[in-house]
């Protein structure tokens, strides 16, 4: 249901709130306190705010380019001598020794990149304590804005919040149903390294400015920011610090900040400021908000899902929903729906091109209060940076994804120089490790044989350049800014790379953040280590990398005599093939089956990387036996019962597992044990559970695998409905998700679990190849499908059950 009035107000608002649509609303009947995963968030791309909606507003405000300070050359020199014995070591069998070595020489100095911090803190005061009722609070995930209502003393008030990126800025209303009844305070605050800070009225507007800095004596990242307030009615005053409005009808707020990240001269950033948050004033509140609507519903509207409906269930507030369906899961569809929904807010919440180094999602998408956040709240890329991207495509948001392509090409130059300094690689290869930063910080991060030297995020980060091709089938981009990516990634690791037992190895390497237990006679046995040659994941990661710049050089027309394209073709035959271990017939996470786990049910699923997000493992593309697709599937299963999903995160990436396993069953269970268990009051994934620190990543990942089990196209064949679960089986649709080869599935419905029909827009034309799950025959345009169709561009092809 959409809204046009802008103030729902009194008693009238609770009782419209039970109408709204709880696959699209999340919605409250008290504030969020002083809890920030209790806060509803909005973002632009660059500017986020979690909005709590106390009486006493307070509006945590974050930019996406503020982080603790400049940049740090962490990599440590003695580590390029040290390899070549560290290697020794670990081919020899003293992997005690070479995990000693490795942390003694090649441990970044200091072990950590630079953190992310908050901006400012837009305070709002109307001076209402006591004496509030009829409250209700709402985030609309298809318009992206943020509402409070509520009556104080017989008068109802109204705040809007909304983030626009036409504008570049953030915009408040704040109205009252009579006139001359809004007396506010407004200031902006910093709990450190404030520079300056001031108030002032000019003009009958507000000023309200603030600059401050990351706290280093030189080069830190230093920002300003500044909020209009413009009153309609009343009177505006200043004490120098703070804007107090008395007697107005409604008061508009617009706030921008910018940083030394993206303009070093600060006469420079502060234009730009000036400039954005003239043109709002000047337009108005009304053409912000309704560009910034306009702009993020066409985002949002691209697809829709239903996966049936909750009746009063899905009626009640958010709160109520998250309990309830703790105790029956399949009584709230629409709550799943919602998170799908909210998942995608997010995204496009937190990552767009905001032009020149625009920055992605972080482990906290855009929103932090914490000078110190929970891990930095850095780029995590041995699994956390991904998964946020995982629904950016196959959801219709392949634009959010630049970003990412963005900071990787910051950190080729910071990789380029690491690959020298500790691998002694000079030929322009790259190489990222386990985090980095707004720097694109390449050394390793933190110290811990478990997930220190882990030199494969450039490969796992190519893959997704290339996936982005895969989906778009933008020639060029894939030349201009995916094949940059593979060609430098893949010359790192023709330096790196060493031959063992007729594979090429990388070494010393990690299976991330996941220990086994030293055997005898490797030096201290029962001992916990991490490094080796020839881990799973690094195997598997090199397979793709070296596919992908094969089916690069295809595409772009490159024969044998360009050296990047012939040596990709020589090193892919000799990877190291996935391995079964013999005595448990599962999927072998180290070289040797000696090694046993540390933590069986480890909350990372690395050795699977294959078969999620990787196709290597794919049933249909394996072995004709399939076994490596079930020694794949006999390590998540005997994860899972050790104990793994033990994180909102890797719970998410289960789902994604099964679904891939075409299991649909299970990663439906999957999907609604996250739901059950890891999010907070206001859906943001947290790591362990509700007052542990939030990770975006979980929420991203969830919506990633609600659309595995509806369409899948990993193998070369757009599949519908590949996992379609038992509980959602009955009646259902979705509208508008897309398939690699640039196809665009439209009006997909199912009923009592059987596919009914669905539409197919070939984009790009190209190959179209169908698969039904559950379905042996089936037609296309009204013709049995008997195999690929050669299609044209712009075209539907309608596929429907055969009777």
């Amino acid at each position: 249901m959409l809204f046009a009035a802008l103030l729902i107000a009194g008693s009238a608002a609770v009782e419209a709130a039970t109408a709204w649509d709880g696959s699209r609303f999340a919605w409250y009947t008290s504030d969020a306190g002083d809890d920030f995963a209790s806060a509803l968030p909005i973002g632009n791309g660059r500017l986020g705010a979690a909005v709590f909606g106390t009486a006493n507003e307070k509006v945590v405000l974050n930019e996406n380019s503020m982080w603790s300070g400049p940049w740090l050359d962490r990599a440590n020199s003695k580590s390029k001598d040290a390899v070549p014995q560290i290697r020794e070591m670990l081919i020899s069998g003293d992997i005690t020794g070479a995990g000693k070595s490795a942390m003694d020489n090649m441990a970044g100095n200091p072990t950590s990149p630079r953190a992310y911090q908050p901006l400012v803190d837009l305070g709002i005061d109307f001076g209402h304590g006591s004496g509030i009722s009829s409250y209700t609070r709402w985030l609309d995930t298809y318009k992206g804005t943020v509402g409070v209502n509520y009556t104080h003393d017989g008068t109802d008030y109204s705040r809007e919040y909304v983030a626009s990126y036409p504008h570049g800025v953030l915009a408040v209303r704040l109205s009252a149903s009579e006139q001359g009844k809004l007396n506010v305070k407004l200031s902006l605050s910093r709990a450190q390294s404030v520079l300056s800070q001031s108030a002032n009225v000019e003009n009958g507007t507000g000023v309200v400015s603030l600059s401050g800095n990351s706290g280093q004596s030189s080069d830190a990242i230093t920002f300003w920011s500044e909020a209009r307030v413009v009153n309609s009615g009343g009177t505006a005053s200043s004490d120098g610090k703070t804007i107090s409005v008395t007697g107005a009808d409604t008061i508009d707020v617009f706030f921008d900040a910018e940083t030394s990240y993206r303009y070093p001269d600060g006469t420079d950033a502060q234009a730009v400021v000036t400039r954005k948050l003239d043109t709002a004033v000047d337009v108005g509140y009304s053409a912000v908000h309704d560009a910034a609507i306009d702009d993020f519903s066409n985002l949002m509207g691209r697809v829709t899902l239903d996966l049936g409906s909750s009746g009063d269930a899905g009626s009640q507030p958010v709160p109520t929903r998250l309990s309830n369906f703790k105790q029956n899961p399949d009584a709230d569809p629409q709550l799943m729906t919602l998170m799908f929904n909210f998942g995608r807010h997010l995204l496009a919440s937190s990552s767009r091109d905001t032009g020149p180094r625009s920055l992605p999602a972080n482990l906290q998408g855009i929103w932090n209060q914490d000078y110190n956040p929970a891990w930095q709240s850095k780029y995590t890329i041995n699994i956390n940076l991904e998964m946020n991207y995982w629904p950016a495509l196959v959801t219709n948001l392949a634009e959010t994804q630049k970003p990412v392509f963005d900071l990787i090409n910051i950190a080729i130059p910071r990789g380029q120089a690491v690959a020298k300094t500790m691998y002694g690689c000079d030929d322009g290869g790259f190489v990222l490790h386990h985090n980095t930063d707004l720097w694109g910080d390449a050394a390793p991060v933190d110290k811990g044989t478990p997930y220190t030297v882990w030199p494969m995020g450039a490969a796992w980060l190519s893959a997704d350049a290339m996936e982005h091709y895969r989906f778009t089938q933008n020639k060029t981009f894939l030349e201009e800014v995916a094949w940059p990516i593979l060609r430098q990634t893949a010359q790192f690791y023709h330096c790196y790379l060493f031959k063992w037992n007729d594979y090429w190895t990388t070494g010393p390497s990690l299976s991330p953040e996941h220990a086994f237990k030293v055997p005898q006679g490797m030096n201290q046995a029962g001992g916990s280590e991490g490094l080796d040659i020839s881990i799973e994941m690094d195997n598997q990661l090199l397979h793709q990398l070296f596919t992908n710049v094969n089916e690069t050089c295809n595409a772009l027309g490159l024969d044998q005599s360009d050296t990047d394209c012939a040596a990709a073709l020589d090193k892919l035959p000799a990877i190291r093939p996935p391995a079964i271990n013999p005595d448990t017939s599962r999927l072998q996470e180290w070289r040797n089956p000696a090694y046993s786990d540390t933590e069986p049910g480890h909350r990372h699923f690395s050795p699977l990387w294959a078969l999620y997000p990787g196709s290597q493992l794919t049933p249909s593309l394996t072995s004709p036996s399939g076994s490596l697709s079930s020694a794949a599937a006999a390590l998540l299963d005997h994860r899972i019962q050790s104990g793994s999903g033990s994180t909102g995160w890797s719970r998410s990436w289960a789902i994604n597992l099964y679904a891939r396993l075409l299991r649909g069953d299970d990663a439906w269970k999957h999907a609604q044990t996250l739901v059950q268990t890891y999010p907070s009051p206001n859906l943001w994934n947290s790591d362990n559970g509700p007052g542990t620190p939030f990770q975006i990543d979980g929420n991203f990942g969830l919506t990633a695998g609600i659309a595995e089990v509806l369409i899948q196209s990993h193998d070369g064949v757009v599949h519908l409905l590949p996992a379609l679960p038992e509980s959602i089986g009955a009646k259902g649709s979705a509208d508008g998700l897309v398939a690699r080869g640039n196809f665009i599935v439209q009006e997909l419905v199912w009923e009592q679990g059987a596919f009914v029909s669905a539409k197919i827009e070939a984009r790009s034309g190209g190959v179209l190849r169908v698969k039904v799950q559950g379905a042996e025959k089936f037609e296309v345009g009204g013709q049995p499908y008997e195999g690929a169709i050669e299609t044209e561009v712009g075209e539907v092809y309608e596929i429907t059950a055969t009777a």
